[in-house]
């Protein structure tokens, strides 16, 4: 003992106790999946206080020179039974409320384990407990044991990102509550026997404070509650605020506001219910309120009732490639998006087949690192070792020991927080669209692969565009980049017209009659139908022409320029109804095993046809505006330097302030209208909707052929903090220059316009004289295209995922692949042979050359 007292005094000055701040990642292994809970346990590093399994700990400590580490080790304790541990201590309180962190709320303290804990000293592994800690020097045991402590009692990373303190049962005040007029219309509502006045339910009953009408709730995305009869009385009347009976309890009651779309509170909630008899005082609760109804939902992790293959008739699999991954709450977008990533041959090679090489040149911490996150995912799916059955917790030994349908599997807590730190949506715990968190990886991954083998390129390929003049004949193509074919649904294509037209029929007597209404019809597309509303041409009614300097009708035909390795299609089920609300198409599509699109491929400038002059549209101005220079009291008649085309533009103020009314900011209605040429309202709206999440969405409208904002100038000079976080990228003080005033000096955006314009930034490396390479003599060349890869058109179906809900923000992701000629579903931690996979009814198609 006196020589390991000796070790520890050596590199006392090494150990650190975590402070305020620190990031302690006590959870899981920096470099692998590995946890307390694993084989081996986990080795905290007591300086920079990262995890690292067993197989790792070794190579930290080579390469750190760090020798004192923390070992935890986490064993499951025997199940109890809830209301009787036979321990002497007090029964577990079930949470009464949809917190977390706080008094009631869900426990998220593991004592469903047992800890062990101990210092142990590399290279020779010498191991520290607590106990020999007091046959040591004060100095010694003071500080090891602070640091022990400190460690230990400190939250992890992973818990902080998850389980901060959270309260969903914080409410605001309705704004219609102070106000709300009520109908003197005679309605009094009895204690009890309510029903739907539609369809006859006796429960899920909400009553509206405005009428006193009483109708059912919401449908769920499982086809369970109401059948929306309450909604459907708002839309219909305005009426904003509803009750739910059954929750009316003197203490009060359930209160939904539909045009505010949340849960709020009613201060006059009394005198809105005794307006039609109901008095608080005398009320029974009988039904769950809404946060008991979530707090059931979130008890029941891990169940899914509504997939069409589950149930015990499916045969679990595990091995290499067949590992499941935890929901990290709502997080099977991602698990689904990454399943299916890496059964592409260049994410595996690029990432796991490196995995050695990527570890050895990690920076220092590695949590932090893309490449090194991407490749410990990567390594965890395919490699097996995690693709383990998990065991039953329930009461028994016996019972502890049989596998069940999931896996323990891994959970990518690490690699989340990593893709989603700083973006608004995907570095929360919201259900996200798994198209857009594609797009998101994908654009990561093009941002951190500017040299080598850049795996993404197996999705790219270049979309040509060919625009006819109609009056002229004359055509224009242009070619971009594009990673996902968006494939539109023709609705007025479905073969069971008459069957959807019968069920509607039907709906509409329910609604009439007050009876339950009939089970939903499923439209069937042909795909051959989808692919030709793709490929057909495009009316354009405003078409600035070249060639007779005037807007004219012209024809817009969209093909491929090159086809890709991999070819992703997304099917376009999400839209918007016509009063905005999003929601989705209840489709079923003949999706083919096998795909030739070599008739869809562009084929250039036919010869003999003329190309529209390459001459721009004039500037939008309003007519009573003269063609002058921003001149005021800085400029003069005669400097023509002054003259600026920050002029006013053409905008219609009808359809900027039917948005407005929707509650967008002016600046992004102004832009809408702008950007869609004055078309209406619907092409105005598709561009608010599909530009909500741009970091200038609300910022002032910027005209073409300036980079800045009204009231300033386009020389304005850019931000040195900005500058000298982009040069640190990698990139050279011209391009960060160029990227930040081609994006008004916002940081973000000038980050994203860098990765995608790196073709054209290869023409600005700097030259010893300090100029870009643009600016010398030598540089005299255009910049070469994107790198695309190109091939036959034909494709094989090898993996989709299928989306259940009735949005992307809500509902559940799942994928199928294609595993040696068999289909598997994943579904998060559970991994099965597929018996019929239901290629009709997916949301992402993915398909791989056929090469002859």
């Amino acid at each position: 003992m006196a020589e390991v007292s000796e070790v520890l005094m050596s590199v006392l000055s090494t150990i650190r106790v975590p402070r305020p701040g620190d990031r302690v990642h006590k959870d899981e292994c920096a470099l692998s999946f590995s946890s307390p809970e694993s084989e081996g346990g986990l080795y905290v590093c007591m300086n920079s206080f990262l995890g690292f399994g067993s197989q790792y700990v070794d190579r930290h400590h080579t390469r750190s020179g760090q020798r004192a580490y923390l070992h935890i080790i986490r064993t499951r304790k025997a199940p109890e039974d809830d209301n009787n541990s036979g321990s002497g201590d007090p029964p577990k309180k079930k949470p009464t409320r949809l917190a977390i962190g706080i008094e009631g709320g869900f426990n998220v303290e593991q004592d469903q384990y047992e800890e062990e804990v101990k210092v142990v000293l590399f290279p020779d592994r010498q191991e520290v407990t607590a106990d020999d800690l007091t046959a040591m020097p004060d100095v010694v045991r003071e500080r090891v044991s602070l640091a022990m402590a400190g460690l230990m009692s400190a939250d992890s990373v992973s818990h902080a990102l998850q389980v901060q303190q959270w309260d969903g049962e914080v409410r605001a005040e309705s704004r219609h509550a102070a106000e709300l007029k009520q109908l003197d219309n005679g309605v009094k509502i009895p204690p009890s026997g309510w029903r739907c006045e539609v369809c006859d339910l006796q429960e899920n009953l909400w009553m509206n404070l405005t009428d006193g009408r009483v109708f059912c709730g919401r449908r769920y995305f499982d086809g369970s509650g109401g059948n929306n009869h309450a909604l459907l009385h708002f839309q219909q009347t305005g009426h904003p605020l509803a009750v739910k009976l059954g929750t009316i309890t003197p203490d009060g009651a359930d209160v939904y506001s539909y045009d505010e779309d949340d849960m709020v509170l009613d201060p006059k909630l009394p005198q809105h219910l005794a307006h039609f008899g109901i008095d608080m005082m005398t009320m029974e609760k009988t039904e769950r309120t809404m946060t008991e109804l979530e707090i059931a939902v979130n008890q029941r992790v891990g169940e899914w009732e509504v997939i069409q293959e589950s149930g015990a008739t499916l045969q679990p699999l595990s091995g290499p490639g067949l590992t499941g991954m935890k929901n990290l709450g709502n997080s099977c977008y991602l698990n689904s998006v990454m399943q299916v990533i890496f059964t592409v041959p260049d994410f595996q090679s690029k990432y796991v087949s490196n995995i050695d090489k990527i570890f050895d040149d990690a920076p220092s911490d590695p949590t932090q690192d893309f490449k090194t996150q991407v490749a410990k995912l990567g390594y965890g799916l395919l490699s097996g070792e995690y693709s383990k059955p998990a065991l039953d917790p329930g009461e028994g030994a016996e019972a502890s020991t049989e596998p069940r349908g999931d896996q323990v599997g891994i959970a990518p807590r690490m690699f989340k927080a990593l893709v989603g730190r700083g973006h608004p949506e995907f570095s929360t715990n919201r259900q996200q669209d798994a198209q857009e968190f594609l797009l998101h990886f994908i654009n990561m991954v093009e941002r951190n692969c500017r040299s080598g083998a850049n795996p993404s390129e197996a999705f790219r390929f270049l979309v040509e565009e060919r625009i006819v003049c109609q009056q002229s004949q004359k055509a224009k193509y242009t070619q971009r980049v594009d990673y996902i074919l968006q494939l539109p649904v023709p609705m007025d294509q479905a073969t069971n017209t008459e069957e959807l037209h019968e069920a509607e029929r039907r709906r509409e007597e329910a609604d009439s009659s007050g009876a339950p209404p009939p089970s939903p019809v499923r439209a069937k597309i042909p795909f051959t139908a989808c692919m030709a509303a793709l490929s057909e041409p495009e009316t354009l009614t405003d078409f600035w022409s070249s060639a007779v300097q005037a807007k004219t009708t012209a024809t817009k035909t969209t093909r491929f320029a090159s086809f890709p390795d991999h070819l992703v299609i997304q099917v376009k089920k999400f839209t918007f109804g016509q009063d905005w609300v999003p929601k989705k198409l209840d489709v079923s599509i003949d999706v083919p095993d096998t795909l030739n699109l070599s008739t869809l491929r562009g084929a250039g400038q036919q010869p003999g046809e003329e190309l529209l002059p390459e001459l721009a549209p004039p500037p939008l101005m309003t007519p009573d505006v003269e063609v002058k220079g921003i001149l005021g009291s800085h400029g003069n008649e005669e400097d023509d330097s002054l003259y600026s085309p920050l002029l006013s533009p053409v905008l219609d103020d009808s359809t900027v302030s039917q948005l407005c009314e929707m509650g967008f900011p002016l600046e992004a209605c102004r832009k809408a209208v702008y950007y869609t040429g004055n078309t209406g309202i619907d092409a105005a709206m598709n561009w608010v909707m599909g530009h909500m999440d741009d970091p200038d969405f609300s910022a002032p409208l910027v005209l073409p052929g300036t980079s800045s904002a009204p009231g300033t100038t386009p020389t304005e000079s850019v931000s040195e903090e900005h500058l000298a976080t982009i040069v640190s990228m990698g990139f050279s003080r011209d391009q960060a220059t160029r990227a930040l005033r081609a994006t008004s000096n916002v940081l973000e955006r000038a980050v994203d316009w860098i990765f995608s314009h790196l073709d054209d930034l290869e023409s600005m490396e700097v030259s010893e004289g300090g100029r870009s390479a643009a600016e010398s003599e030598g540089a005299r060349e255009p910049p070469p295209g994107p790198k695309v890869r190109d091939g036959p058109g034909k494709y094989e179906l090898f993996a989709f995922i299928s989306h259940m809900g009735t949005s992307t923000m809500c509902g559940h992701y799942v994928c199928h692949i294609k595993k040696d000629q068999q289909w598997v579903i994943f579904n998060d931690q559970k991994v099965c042979a597929s018996e019929k996979p239901p290629k009709d009814l997916g949301y992402l198609y993915f398909y791989r050359r056929v090469t002859e």
